[in-house]
């Protein structure tokens, strides 16, 4: 589906003017110290080795460790992120995510950098290798909504050349069945870009994914957790079936 080019300029005035609400909801947010929010201050690390590095639909990679570390006080977290590629050629990963969650309410700002472009202290507008990204969703507890729009970086393109905005949204819900956790999903990408599905043409399916996980208990401090994920891209016609363990 292509969007007519007085309704993607119509779209792009809607998100400049997205951005600017949220980051004076997330600016505003991160100011307020939430009623139920945790008191003292929760770190956590561990690492994932992945079959398959599948993200949104997209195959960035095949086996690969991916290492994490998170701080957190009263609802606001960091996050660091990282994925690197057993295969020499696989791209290395490092990101970034500030978020502040407040019941049920989520939003945070991630900086994406990849190896396959610019040193990592280039921030120049056509000098740069990291994308930046804003989210604000919402968990009902049997379903999540996201949407994440790129607002700066190294982001695609329109068919015109111009900066897309490129944006992704996703719906989880979660279950039980069989004494595993599940977990079904499904992503779209809502407009033109060349971010997503070598390039998307309007509204494209990126991904449609069901889940299955489960923990071991191995000592009474050490637990294994092994995970797979069926993934699907219809815009691709891709299929992928990743293997992966948290440690």
């Amino acid at each position: 589906m292509i969007i007519p080019y007085q309704n993607v300029q119509t779209m792009e005035r809607l998100i400049k003017k997205m951005q600017a609400i949220a980051l004076i909801t997330v600016t505003s947010l991160f100011t307020i110290c939430g009623a139920n929010a945790q008191d003292k201050v929760t770190a956590s690390l561990g690492a994932d080795i992945v079959s398959g590095y599948i993200w949104r639909g997209q195959d960035l990679g095949n086996v690969s460790i991916q290492p994490s570390v998170s701080i957190g006080y009263k609802g606001l977290s960091l996050t660091g992120w990282g994925s690197v590629g057993f295969d020499r050629d696989d791209t290395k990963e490092f990101d970034l995510t500030l978020g502040y969650s407040f019941n049920r309410f989520i939003v945070s700002i991630t900086d994406y950098w990849f190896n396959n472009g610019a040193g990592y202290f280039h921030y120049g507008a056509r000098n740069t290798a990291h994308v930046f990204e804003a989210q604000i969703g919402y968990d009902f507890g049997f379903l999540a909504a996201n949407w994440y729009t790129n607002f700066a970086g190294n982001d695609g393109r329109r068919n015109n050349g111009k900066r897309a905005y490129s944006s992704y949204i996703n719906l989880s819900a979660p279950f039980q069945l069989g004494g595993l956790d599940w977990t079904a999903g499904i992503g779209a990408t809502p407009w033109e870009t060349s971010f997503y599905n070598g390039y998307a043409n309007g509204f494209e399916v990126t991904d449609i994914m069901i889940g299955a996980s489960k923990t071991f208990d191995i000592t009474s401090r050490y637990s294994l957790s092994l995970f797979t994920n069926l993934i699907w891209n219809p815009a691709t016609e891709g299929a992928y079936f990743v293997l992966g363990t948290s440690f």
